[in-house]
């Protein structure tokens, strides 16, 4: 089966830095809601969670790992409807744990994270009946531009 492929689009990069106490996922799914992103991306994360808690691949139950804890790596999808995140994080002596981003990931000195907006896009997820999972789907928008002014070139 061939994979869908949609035409490119602009993606509008956001900064955001996270605080001792906040929850990674919820914070992204706030920033989701409160500017309406129907399609965003996370372009790049660095930070430290007090701890993490991870759903590994085909497991029905998450587990809690205690920190402090570096985050290695962030990726994922989200909009205002839903996120699916996946990361690595390591402990303080290197061991790397990685799955999928469960609510309980909270912020231990700091999260720095850059959000990629998708104006072109917009993600949902409907049951698939291959994986039985909630799948993403991946919904072209008409993008409203700004009408130029008569001295705007």
């Amino acid at each position: 089966m061939m994979s869908t492929a949609l035409a490119s689009t602009a993606c509008l990069p956001y900064a955001l830095r996270l605080h001792p106490g906040e929850d990674l996922r919820a914070e992204i799914m706030a920033f989701a809601k409160y500017h309406q992103v129907q399609a965003g991306c996370v372009l790049t994360a660095v930070g430290s969670l007090q701890h993490a808690t991870l759903r590994y691949a085909a497991q029905p139950v998450a587990d809690q790992i205690e920190g402090p804890l570096e985050i290695v790596a962030l990726v994922g999808t989200f909009s205002e409807v839903g996120v699916h995140l996946h990361g690595a994080i390591a402990d303080a002596a290197g061991q790397t744990y990685g799955g999928h981003i469960m609510p309980g990931c909270l912020v231990y000195t700091t999260a720095e994270l850059v959000l990629g907006v998708l104006p072109g896009l917009c993600f949902q997820r409907s049951p698939d009946p291959q994986t039985g999972y909630r799948e993403l789907d991946i919904i072209p928008v008409q993008v409203h531009r700004r009408p130029q002014r008569n001295n705007e070139a």
